[in-house]
């Protein structure tokens, strides 16, 4: 039974602007940067087998920082990817909340224009998550990622319908514990 340890990345502008962020590939800012290197501090006790990250900018950096205490490399995986959010992404998310009355993704099957559905986005990281188990069992991986592609997971691991997944975004650079088989 591998541990994993789910971490969002870091802040960027786009988070704070309230912006679509998805598959685009925005840097953290300097706050996120900070909060890498406080996640990587916090982490610093933990024993980690191995790292891995999606490969966008924002989690590869934090994954980097988190990794560098451990001597590490981080390993890429590009489903370990954000949501694709399509003709949204880089859109304000408030007037998107305000038109559709919910949150945009708030239906497990609903997707934006060239984007991917929350079910999609669950899968594809589950079998990412499932890959990087069977490679490490019985040992313990930190995995960076991002809000949405880890709150499909939380949501997985505590039984709760996938519709909730806003609820479940974690802080940035905040840490989550999986266990899988």
């Amino acid at each position: 039974m591998a541990e994993l340890w789910l971490v969002r990345h870091g802040q960027t502008d786009w988070n704070l602007e309230g912006r679509m962020q998805g598959q685009s590939d925005i840097p953290l800012n300097a706050a996120g940067l900070g909060q890498a290197r406080q996640a990587a501090q916090r982490l610093a006790k933990e024993s980690f087998s191995a790292v891995y990250s999606s490969d966008l900018l924002r989690a590869r950096v934090t994954a980097e920082q988190i990794a560098a205490p451990h001597g590490l490399t981080v390993r890429l995986d590009p489903r370990l990817r954000e949501i694709c959010q399509g003709e949204w992404e880089g859109s304000p998310y408030a007037p998107l909340v305000a038109q559709y009355q919910r949150t945009p993704f708030a239906e497990e099957r609903m997707r934006a224009a060239g984007g991917e559905t929350v079910r999609e986005v669950a899968a594809r990281v589950r079998e990412a998550l499932k890959d990087i188990a069977a490679a490490h069992p019985d040992q313990r991986v930190l995995v960076v990622s991002h809000g949405l592609a880890i709150a499909t997971q939380i949501c997985l691991a505590r039984g709760l319908p996938l519709s909730l997944v806003y609820q479940n975004i974690l802080d940035n650079a905040e840490p989550f514990l999986l266990t899988l088989r």
